[in-house]
Order: structure tokens, then C-alpha cells, then sequence
């Protein structure tokens, strides 16, 4: 049957009304260079720095060079697809990062993409990877503690919400096994925790998540992994997506602790991105900029006053060093921009003192604030104990024959660093530290054998909470050492010690 010209033109009207031409504004550009990571491409004329630019096969890269006839760009995965002449399109966004309650749990890559295989994350919420720093106004002073459950650290190097405390040290002393300890140590409170792998073998960020998982610490945790088989733009832009994330929590009224592992390697990676874009090379090679690298990053950790919620970011940098060259070039920036540093040294961790903390080269310059009154009082005798043994220890090899009082101070000291001796993986509450080393100070220790400290300690918690149940329950509380309560702990060292003994 044929159509009649009315038919035929009344469906010719419909279908002209259903059509609509969009126009897309794209601009593109050509690739005339690729390679190592890099791309130089040329006709990209209103593009900005950092943006995020599309490559074929699904690729993408970053600007970071802007120059008078081409854009110096870092391509954020392998480049093996990808040819010379290829189109390169702007996307006219700065690169972000998703961020949001939905990445808790979840090990992503430095774009914030999951590689731990569950699956998408549900998040509608992004943040720009590189933020601005709160300024002074902004922010408040760091009063409030970060507890890392870790005795040397809480009651003589202490960390406050808001607080930059760079950890460094030569290379197996210990420096990850802290910030597992603190991840871990946040398991009951309202701190949540990103730790970002920066350089590390694969199996070392499993390894890592394995053990979060273990101790039941994953669950407020994200990590942040651009490992050592990552390119080197992935493992440059890591510690920035990691406080992007942190950030977020940070800006509604929430605690976060990040870590940065670590801060050397992000740094010779940024080295190597900036001698292939050309930008002339400094000291040891790094471009000039590389301060400026690491201070625009941590700036960023901070307290925010009540005003915009009183959230705070935490930041605890680690910088490998080589052969306790503390003064080499990254470690000198660092240490300027932190406000401590807390110094493990391969020595102490080959004598069996672990966490290998050197008590004389570590500080925290937030000090007492970040502690609660009870930590305040008994820490001051603990580091006048140290600092006397460490003194007369240097004499005490010289000479044998020592008086009373010396060696009692000897025997004190040496007492004082076995109860900072603590096992991996069990970080200790703030309260049960205070309760030992107020003993300690007290001299309840100083008859007991050096090999039994960790039992005698041991037994004293259980002793205490069965004897004296509201000792504890009073000193979390108060938070003070009142005479009551000093009271209290010397009555349960005195029926422990007896009890001790007669066991003994």
C-alpha cells in the first residue's frame, strides 16, 4: 500500500521536531612526543594546569607543564597504547579525587579507583587534589591527644589532632610498624585513618591490609597504594589524593590521621617526572620546587577552629633515611616543616630496645598540650629518669667501682627503658600507661629482676583491676593524678609486690 504526500510529510514534520543538533565544544590537541610516562602535546591552547586530559584508550593524564607551544603532560597509567599523532581531548576539569564515608575499608589507587576487587565505590562526593591549606585564622591550637598506644611515643614525644610529627629512620627500624600500632590504636574512637603507600612493594601493602584486617582496624581505615610497579606520576600524585580523602573528613567537623609512606620515595619520584618534562635539576638532582613539594602537602594537616566544625587532620610523614643521615636534603625539609620528629635508630633496634625511639634526638613541638594531666605529671619524672641514666650510663663504662646512689640511678634508668619496650601490634590505652610508669617512678620497680619487667607488668594491670576496679574507671575520668588516686595506685603496687614476691 503506498503512503499519500499528506503521510508522508506529516512523518517527515515529527521526526524533524524530535531532532535536535548539539553542539559539544571539544578541545583537542596532537601528541608529538610519548614516552617514560610523559606526553608533549601540541594544539591544547586553552587548557589548564593540572587538568585532567583524556587519551585514547581510556587513559588519562595530568598538565603540568604549560609551555608557549606545547603542554607538558603526566599520563596516569601505562603508555604502551598510546603513539604519537594520537588526539589528545581536555576534560576542563581539575584533577579530584572521590572521597566520602563509602572509601572506608577499601584499598584504591592514587585517582581514588578501587584495586582491591569489591567492587565500585558509591560516592557522588570529590575533591580537588590539590587543596588549599587553612590559614591562621582557620585554625586552632593542637591541644587535643592523638594516642598511638605506644608508651615512648604518648608520654615523651606526644601527638595532638592537627599535628605534623615526621617519623625517620634508616630502613627496617621500625618506622611502619608505629603507624600500624597507631592505625590500630584508633580502633574505639573517633579518628579515622588513611595510610598511603607511596614506592612500596605490593606485598608489603597487602601485608599491611592483612594485618588491619586482623586487628579489626580496616574498617576506618583507606589505603592509598601507588607501589613500586605504579609509574612514577601515580606515586607523585598519591600523598595528595590521600589528603584529598582526608580532607573530607577533616572539613565536616571529623579527626583523620594520615600517613605518608614515605616521603622520600614521593620525592624521588617527582624528581624523576620533572627531569623528563625538562625543568632544570638543583641539589642531588631534585628540581627547585621540592620543598614547596612537601610543604604544600603538609601545611594542609591542621585543627580547624570551632567556628568551621573543629575538625582536624593529623599528619604523620615518614622519611627514609640512608645511614642515619638525618641531615641529607629531604630529611633537613622535612624536619623544617614538621613540628617534631620522632628519630628511630638502627643501633637501639639491633640492641633489642623496640620501638627503637633515640629519646635525645626525638621532639615533639606541641609537647605537654597534646597530654592529658595524669601523662603530663608522670612523663617528667620518666624523662629526667632517662636522661640521668643516659648520662651516667656513658661514665659508668668507664669506671667499676660505683657509689650508692649512681648505681641505684643506674639501676633505675635501666628499669626505665625496659618498661618503654613494647611487642608489635599491641598498643597499649593511655590509662594502663600511666598506671606503670607512675610506679616506675614511684621505685616499685627498681628491685625486680630486668628479665621479669614485662611479666611483673603484665600482672600488675590484672592485679589492679581485680583489687581496685575503680582505680581506672577514676583516672579516665579526672585525667589527673589526684592525691586520691596516687594513693590508690601505690596501695595496688604495694599488694601486688608482695603478692609478687611471695611467688616469686
Amino acid at each position: 500500500m503506498a503512503l499519500g504526500a499528506e503521510e508522508i510529510t506529516s512523518i517527515i514534520k515529527k521526526e524533524l521536531s524530535g531532532y535536535e543538533e548539539k553542539l559539544k565544544m571539544e578541545s583537542v590537541g596532537t601528541i608529538l612526543q610519548i614516552g617514560d610516562g610523559i606526553a608533549r602535546v601540541y594544539g591544547l591552547d586553552d587548557c589548564m594546569y593540572m587538568e585532567l586530559l583524556e587519551f585514547p584508550n581510556g587513559i588519562f593524564g595530568v598538565a603540568l607543564n604549560l609551555e608557549r607551544d606545547n603542554v607538558g603532560v603526566i599520563i596516569m597509567g601505562p603508555d604502551t597504547g598510546i603513539k604519537e599523532g594520537d588526539i589528545v581531548k581536555t576534560t576542563g576539569k581539575i584533577i579530584q579525587v572521590p572521597v566520602g564515608d563509602a572509601m572506608l575499608g577499601r584499598v584504591v589507587n592514587a585517582l581514588g579507583q578501587p584495586i582491591d576487587g569489591k567492587g565500585e565505590i558509591a560516592t557522588d562526593k570529590f575533591f580537588p587534589l590539590e587543596g588549599r591549606s587553612p590559614n591562621v585564622v582557620q585554625r586552632q591550637p593542637v591541644m587535643e591527644p592523638i594516642q598511638t598506644g605506644i608508651k615512648a611515643i604518648d608520654a615523651m614525644i606526644p601527638i595532638g589532632r592537627g599535628q605534623r610529627e615526621l617519623i625517620i629512620g634508616d630502613r627496617q627500624t621500625g618506622k611502619t610498624a608505629i603507624c600500624i600500632d597507631t592505625i590500630i590504636n584508633q580502633k574505639n574512637t573517633d579518628v579515622f585513618c588513611i595510610y598511603v603507600a607511596i614506592g612500596q612493594k605490593q606485598s608489603t601493602v597487602v601485608g599491611v591490609q592483612e594485618t588491619l584486617e586482623k586487628y579489626g582496624a580496616m574498617g576506618h581505615t583507606i589505603i592509598v597504594a601507588a607501589n613500586a610497579s605504579d609509574p612514577a606520576p601515580m606515586q607523585y600524585i598519591a600523598p595528595y589524593a590521600g589528603c584529598a580523602m582526608g580532607e573530607y573528613f577533616r572539613d565536616n567537623g571529623k579527626h583523620c590521621l594520615i600517613i605518608y609512606d614515605d616521603l622520600y620515595k614521593h620525592a624521588v619520584a617527582y624528581r624523576q617526572v620533572s627531569l623528563l618534562l625538562r625543568r632544570p635539576p638543583g641539589r642531588e638532582a631534585f628540581p627547585g620546587d621540592i620543598f614547596n613539594l612537601h610543604s604544600r602537602l603538609l601545611e594542609r594537616a591542621a585543627k580547624l577552629n570551632d567556628e568551621l566544625g573543629g575538625g582536624s587532620l593529623t599528619a604523620l610523614p615518614i622519611v627514609e633515611t640512608q645511614a642515619g643521615d638525618y641531615a641529607a636534603y629531604i630529611p633537613t625539609n622535612v624536619i623544617s616543616i614538621t613540628d617534631g620528629q620522632i628519630y628511630l635508630q638502627g643501633d637501639l633496634f639491633y640492641a633489642g630496645v623496640r620501638p627503637a625511639i633515640n629519646v635525645g634526638l626525638s621532639v615533639s613541638r606541641v609537647g605537654g598540650n597534646a597530654q592529658i594531666p595524669a601523662m603530663k605529671k608522670v612523663a617528667g619524672t620518666l624523662r629526667l629518669d632517662l636522661a640521668q641514666y643516659r648520662e651516667l650510663a656513658a661514665f659508668a663504662q668507664f669506671g667499676s667501682d660505683l657509689d650508692k646512689a649512681t648505681k641505684a640511678q643506674l639501676d633505675r634508668g635501666i628499669r626505665m627503658v625496659e618498661i618503654l619496650k613494647q611487642g608489635q601490634f599491641i598498643p597499649l590505652d593511655v590509662i594502663s600507661q600511666v598506671m606503670i610508669i607512675a610506679i616506675a617512678g614511684l621505685g616499685f620497680l627498681d628491685d625486680v629482676p630486668v628479665n621479669e619487667i614485662d611479666k611483673f607488668e603484665e600482672g600488675f594491670y590484672k592485679y589492679a583491676d581485680k583489687k581496685f576496679p575503680h582505680l581506672r574507671e577514676k583516672l579516665a575520668a579526672e585525667k589527673k593524678l589526684s592525691d586520691e588516686i596516687s594513693n590508690l595506685l601505690k596501695k595496688a603496687a604495694e599488694g601486688f609486690k608482695a603478692e609478687y614476691k611471695k611467688g616469686a
